[in-house]
């Protein structure tokens, strides 16, 4: 990440690897966050175009809430993001943790 540097990028490569801009994220009003978007506000934070804090302030967001994306994120790809999968990859993860 880049959070201590000053210099910003102006767009970074999102999760379907398509170029992601300030103006193409998702609106500051979201509501419904489906997989693609939640990917999209990761890899924004991943890749500098903003900090932890401006992405949880823009979308309000609390920081546990955004740190169980990333780390969906980290651990499961996009489909950790999947609300109806979460059970099912946080079990996976504690096995192979085991092993």
């Amino acid at each position: 990440m880049i959070e201590n540097q000053k210099i910003k990028p102006t767009q970074v490569v999102g999760p379907l690897g398509e170029p992601l801009t300030l103006d193409s994220l998702p609106p500051a009003d979201t509501t419904r966050w489906v997989v693609r978007r939640k990917a999209e506000v990761v890899a924004a934070v991943n890749g500098g175009l903003l900090s932890v804090d401006e992405a949880c302030a823009r979308y309000n967001l609390t920081l546990e809430e955004f740190a169980s994306w990333q780390r969906a994120v980290d651990r499961s790809g996009m489909h950790g993001l999947r609300v109806t999968r979460i059970q099912y990859y946080k079990s996976l993860y504690e096995r192979q943790q085991k092993y």
